[in-house]
């Protein structure tokens, strides 16, 4: 175990270490290496500080842990140095456990086939998939991606057998950093390329998401107009324009898992992908979402980064 001394030097000597490096290096590359070290000491200080705020918390240790394990920074900072206490498996497992009762809404299933932990690979297979919506398999891709990733940052590919393509996603450290060189940038993402600037984006919902069953809630993200819906204790996405006849639904009425748009009386099943009732080949168009105890997350597919 490390002691009070072996901390001083070890102190004193990375700043021996970056004043020869300051010294060595030209501007540009110096501000590049400083910004690093201070995005660096920014993470582990937020980590820290988000492990203080629960230890002052009346909840019980068990209940302290489990936080800590949900939150996803303090688990890429666990499993960057290999000491998080729950295997990949277990995590991954979790992941799905979390969106079953979405992927159920657009027809279908998911069961894992195999996972390569040395390799950082899953491979999983869907089981079924909404008929004639195609928003409808995006949002089911999304959303296992998506929830993988917040349980398991450190996968480098996610396989689905038949239906998804090879999705590759960031080692733990490479996102973490992305995501506060993005943050401190404030959105200015100078050196990503056109193609990169179109893929899905997952983002937080700013307003409080609707809580009690029957609740519909429209708002605009990144000038998308959308709408969370409440059935059960399930929420659910959809972009708000409805598909019969191309109105916003703004005062839409919820009735169940009902929802009838008010300009033209077409009724579409919420529940079930947003299919129309009226035995039209209609859809609301879904949007990809997951919902914790921190809040929720919606992704748009060709949102801007």
């Amino acid at each position: 175990m490390t002691d009070g001394a072996d901390l001083r030097q070890s102190g004193e000597r990375i700043e021996r270490l970056l004043e020869e490096v300051r010294a060595m290096a030209s501007r540009p590359a110096w501000q590049r290496v400083d910004e690093l070290v201070r995005l660096i000491v920014e993470l582990y200080g937020t980590g820290l500080a988000r492990i203080v705020d629960l230890l002052d918390s009346d909840d019980t240790i068990e209940e302290v842990r489990q936080h800590l394990l949900k939150d996803q920074l303090i688990t890429s900072l666990l499993l960057l140095h290999g000491i998080h206490p729950l295997d990949l498996a277990t995590r991954v497992t979790r992941a799905l456990e979390r969106v079953r009762p979405y992927l159920g809404s657009h027809g279908g299933g998911v069961e894992i086939v195999d996972i390569d932990e040395a390799a950082g690979v899953v491979k999983l297979r869907l089981g079924g998939s909404c008929d004639g919506c195609p928003s409808s398999m995006v949002t089911v891709k999304l959303a296992v991606e998506g929830a993988i990733r917040e349980q398991a940052p450190e996968v480098t590919r996610i396989e689905v057998e038949g239906v998804l393509e090879e999705t590759e996603v960031p080692r733990p450290l490479e996102s973490i950093l992305a995501k506060a060189h993005a943050n401190h940038d404030n959105g200015n993402h100078n050196g990503q390329n056109g193609a990169s600037a179109k893929l899905p984006v997952w983002m937080p919902f700013e307003q409080p998401a609707p809580k009690n069953p029957g609740e519909l809630l429209t708002a605009e993200v990144t000038g998308e107009p959308i709408m969370l819906c409440r059935v059960g204790t399930q929420l659910y996405a959809y972009r708000r324009r409805c598909p019969s006849c191309g109105s916003l639904i703004e005062h839409g009425d919820l009735n169940g898992d009902v929802l009838t748009c008010a300009s033209c009386d077409e009724r579409y099943n919420v529940r079930f992908a947003g299919r129309s009732l009226g035995g039209r080949e209609l859809h609301l168009d879904p949007i990809p979402l997951l919902e914790n105890e921190h809040g929720v997350k919606i992704a748009l597919p060709g949102a801007s980064l």
